[in-house]
This record gives structure tokens, C-alpha cells and sequence, in this order.
């Protein structure tokens, strides 16, 4: 159980880390279906075991099961919740350059800085939706069709770009841009958001793939867990309404606040 795996594309895990890591894939796709934030399990899990010894093959092979599990997800809810698929596209594509932009200037930035940033912009997103409990219940538009695909073209293009350059949470700032800002419904807002993650899973694998650093045989594994979690978690999504993913939603920050408050205050 604890001797490494000699099967090529694993990064010579041992079969106990494979199974833990199975686990919190599952439960990573399950909670990035809700609402975002599968990276906060799987990613530090991945590091934990170290596949292939160094921090880069973890990140890179994480985006291998995220996009596959984010992909499914967003099968599971297109077919149940409506998605503006006109303005939910260029939010897209803008979300991808944007991924690619990040991914370019991932080096520029002392991780520090950008946790101390995060940190303070999750506190705020969670007060917020906090202070506000009929926020992303029900439909609340706040700009005609044109300005509000501008503004999520603009938006997506600064989400994705921060999913780039970091990546904890953005699933969850997807999901508060298009409720707090946009005024989607939360159950609305994931299902754009599991689009637009996808986009920005695959600008980042843009640098991973040609570089070698992704674990091809360890990612499909993860994948196919990842799938059943986040098709679970998406079915249930639908089936509890916008007030469920809230709940969720709100779980979700105050977990990345502690997360990145632990990491700022080690330094």
C-alpha cells in the first residue's frame, strides 16, 4: 500500500496516495459543482503527496481532472437550468485569454502579496452575501443586454487571469460576480460559471501540456472521480434551489478565508 506505483504517468505514488487522492477528488468535483472552490481540496491534497516530487506536476495534473469534472458539471446543469449561452461564450473565451495572461506573469507576483489581496477580497464577498440574504435567490438584472455582456466580458477576462497567475477560489468569485454584480440567481450563476471555469482550466494547461509537467495517467484517475463527484454535486445543486447553493456558497469563502489567512500569517 505504501510502496510507489511504477505505473507510467502516476509520479510514483503509492496506492494508499492514490486511493486518498481519489477521495478528494470526488469530493472536490462535488463541491466545485455548487459553487467553485474544488481547488481548495484537491489542490493542497495533490500536494501532500507530491506526485512527481515537485509542486508543478500537482497544479498542472489538478487542471487535467478539473476541466474534465467542471465539464461535466456543466453538461449536468445545461440541461436543467437555463444559460444565456450569447453573453456566457465571450465571457468565456475573454476568461481564457485572460488564463494565458495569468499563467505569463505567474512568476511577477510574490504569492504574499496576492494572498494578502485575496484574502481581503474574500472577507468582503462574504460579508456581503452575508448581510444580504435575498441576494442571488431570485433574478435581479441591473444592466440592458449590451452592458451586461461587456461586463461580463470584463469580468471574465480579470477572473481568469487571476486563475492563471493563483487559482484558489475563482470558481466562487465566478459565481459572486454574476450574483452581486450581474444579478443571476446562484443557481443561474454557477451554471455560467462551470463554463467559464472550464475556459480558464484550459488556458492554463495551455503552458502545463507543452511544458511535460502534466501526469497524464494519475489525472485521468482523478478525472473520472472528479466527474462522479461533480456530477452528483450539480444534480443536487438543481434539485435544492438558489438558497442551497447560497448556504453553500457561504461555507465555501469562509473555508478559503481561513485557508489563505493561515498562509498570510506563516508568510
Amino acid at each position: 500500500m505504501m510502496s510507489a506505483l511504477d505505473w507510467p504517468g502516476f509520479g510514483q505514488v503509492s496506492l494508499a496516495g492514490l486511493l486518498f487522492l481519489c477521495l478528494a477528488a470526488a469530493l472536490a468535483g462535488a463541491i466545485d459543482a455548487v459553487v467553485g472552490g474544488g481547488g481548495l481540496i484537491l489542490v493542497p491534497a495533490l500536494l501532500l503527496v507530491a506526485p512527481g516530487g515537485q509542486p508543478v506536476y500537482a497544479l498542472a495534473t489538478n487542471k487535467i481532472a478539473a476541466v474534465v469534472g467542471t465539464s461535466a458539471a456543466m453538461r449536468t446543469y445545461a440541461r436543467q437550468t437555463p444559460i444565456d449561452w450569447g453573453s456566457a461564450i465571450p465571457m468565456a473565451v475573454a476568461a481564457f485569454g485572460g488564463a494565458v495572461g495569468g499563467a505569463a506573469f505567474a512568476g511577477a507576483l510574490k504569492p504574499a502579496v496576492l494572498n494578502g489581496v485575496v484574502l481581503v477580497a474574500l472577507v468582503g464577498v462574504g460579508l456581503y452575501t452575508w448581510r444580504k440574504p435575498a441576494l442571488g435567490v431570485a433574478e435581479t438584472p441591473r444592466f440592458g443586454k449590451w452592458a451586461q455582456l461587456a461586463v461580463m466580458v470584463a469580468g471574465g477576462a480579470v477572473v481568469g487571469f487571476y486563475d492563471g497567475l493563483a487559482g484558489p477560489g475563482t470558481g466562487t468569485f465566478l459565481v459572486f460576480l454574476l450574483v452581486g454584480l450581474i444579478g443571476f440567481a446562484f443557481l443561474r450563476a454557477s451554471a455560467t460559471a462551470k463554463l467559464v471555469n472550464v475556459a480558464t482550466n484550459l488556458g492554463a494547461l495551455f503552458y502545463f501540456i507543452p511544458a511535460g509537467n502534466v501526469l497524464w495517467g494519475l489525472g485521468a484517475v482523478l478525472a473520472v472521480c472528479n466527474v462522479t463527484g461533480a456530477v452528483v454535486g450539480a444534480r443536487l445543486a438543481v434539485r435544492k434551489g438558489s438558497a442551497f447553493v447560497r448556504r453553500v456558497f457561504l461555507t465555501v469563502v469562509v473555508a478559503l478565508v481561513f485557508s489563505l489567512g493561515w498562509k498570510v500569517a506563516l508568510g
